[in-house]
C-alpha cells in the first residue's frame, strides 16, 4: 500500500471556503475516482505561518499503477479546478510513501 500525499498552504482569507470545498467538493471528486481506498485530512498545528494554515490530505492507494492511471487520467482535471477557485492564495507540494505497517 502507499499514501499520495498533498500538503496544502491556504491563505487564511479563502481558508473557511477551501476548507469547506475540500470538504463538500474536491475530496468526494477524488474519492469518486475509485482509485483510492480511504483519506485522512490533518490540520498542521504549531507552525510558523501566521497568514496561512497547511494541511495534508493523504489518500490510501493499493500501489503505483493505481497512482499512476489516477494521476494520469484524473489529476489533471482535478488539480485545474483547484488552480481556478483559489489561484494565488495556495500552495502545495505532493509526495508518495510507502506503508511499512499500520494498525
Amino acid at each position: 500500500m502507499l499514501l499520495y500525499n498533498v500538503t496544502v498552504t491556504i491563505d487564511l482569507d479563502v481558508h473557511e471556503d477551501w476548507l469547506r470545498w475540500m470538504r463538500e467538493t474536491h475530496i468526494p471528486d477524488v474519492m469518486a475516482t475509485g482509485m483510492f481506498h480511504s483519506y485522512r485530512m490533518s490540520r498542521m498545528i504549531g507552525h510558523e505561518h501566521e497568514d496561512s494554515e497547511i494541511y495534508s490530505m493523504q489518500y490510501l492507494v493499493e500501489d503505483m499503477a493505481h497512482l499512476r492511471r489516477y494521476m494520469d487520467t484524473f489529476a489533471p482535471e482535478l488539480q485545474r479546478q483547484h488552480q481556478q477557485r483559489y489561484d494565488g492564495k495556495y500552495a502545495a507540494f505532493r509526495t508518495v510513501m510507502e506503508v511499512v505497517a499500520s494498525t
